[in-house]
């Protein structure tokens, strides 16, 4: 397991490499000006020096280098320095984003926490629900219990996740008045009532991807143990005497957990990535809203990295639910 992991590592890196090239040269060939913004008062020979200034004047393979440098080299050492209190990064020029022209990585670091207070914990939660919701309807299959979580899965999973959110807003904030429809990310939990505060303001933009994430994991669960369910070894299993709640509970879902793993893996990338429409509608600052404005303003700098930070992620979580793979049957070797 080790040699594989070691060996996925060093093939992960010309991965990335090719990956952030290819997104690079798209945001290139998409259209857009970034001095679009710029009142139209202003000279053009201005203009022109200020692409100078952002480095649009450069060539694409000096603009791909430095960024790359700047990604992979200055950007770790600034966070060295800010662990360590040195000054290794000291003077070297980092990813600036051209809309706030502050630090791409610091924006980024500033957005995370909202994001893993609602799209994180709504992940969480989504996938505590849809793994009991998945093993009871598989083996309760056609029950009433079955038919019930069977319709809410496909509720929650057909209907979009804005219609939800809206649904919630008119009925819980609008009529009832129970909770705020604007996500406050100013707040700063620091006492009980501001505790309180911060979980009323979660409850709705979590319950809404909490649902969605539920819906689409339950019915994998569901699927996954409903094959293993028929095999031999659990007759097997059963013809041992082994008591009804060990055979599913230790055989059958350790099994049946191994393409669930794959769907939770590859989903935990959308965390960070956040529900882009779910924090639209509920005014939540995080990455997700940070791309959708940096889009807008034709911020490239901006773009790319929280692109290509979303494929780090991707193909980190895919290493991740290999291994786990291993773990959950011992029949797996990559050796």
């Amino acid at each position: 397991m080790l040699n594989f992991t070691i060996r996925r590592l060093v093939i992960s890196i010309p991965t990335l490499i090719i990956i952030s090239l290819v997104i690079f040269l798209l945001l290139e060939m998409a259209p857009g000006d970034p001095m679009a913004q710029v009142p139209l008062t202003v000279p053009p020979d201005v203009k022109q020096k200020m692409r100078e200034a952002l480095g649009l004047g450069e060539p694409i393979p000096i603009r791909y280098w430095k960024w790359l440098v700047q990604f992979f080299w200055i950007e770790p050492l600034n966070l060295i320095d800010y662990m360590f209190g040195t000054g290794l990064a000291e003077g070297k020029l980092r990813v600036i984003s051209w809309q706030t022209r502050s630090p791409v990585m610091e924006i980024v670091a500033q957005r995370i926490p909202q994001t893993l207070w609602v799209v994180g914990m709504s992940y969480v939660i989504g996938t505590l629900i849809a793994l009991p919701i998945g093993i009871i309807s598989a083996y309760r299959q056609y029950s009433w219990f079955d038919q019930i979580g069977t319709f809410v899965s496909m509720v929650g999973f057909s209907v979009p996740t804005f219609f939800t959110g809206v649904l919630l807003i008119v009925i819980f904030s609008v009529n009832l008045g129970w909770f705020p429809s604007i996500y406050d990310t100013t707040l700063v939990v620091d006492s009980w009532q501001s505790f309180v505060q911060q979980i009323r303001q979660m409850i709705m933009p979590v319950s809404v991807l909490a649902l969605y994430n539920a819906a689409q994991i339950s019915r994998f669960m569901r699927a996954s143990m409903l094959d293993n369910l028929n095999q031999d070894y659990v007759r097997t299993a059963r013809a041992k005497g082994l008591t009804e709640r060990t055979v599913v509970l230790v055989h059958v879902l350790r099994n049946s957990m191994i393409p669930v793993v794959t769907v939770i893996a590859l989903g935990v990338p959308q965390v960070f990535g956040g529900a882009i429409i779910t924090e639209q509608v509920f005014k939540v600052n995080g990455l997700g809203q940070l791309l959708i404005t940096a889009i807008q303003a034709n911020d490239l700098p901006m773009v790319q990295t929280l692109t290509f930070i979303f494929a780090v992620l991707i193909v980190v979580f895919n290493l991740i639910a290999d291994i786990l793979y291993g773990i959950l049957d011992p029949r797996i070797r990559y050796d």
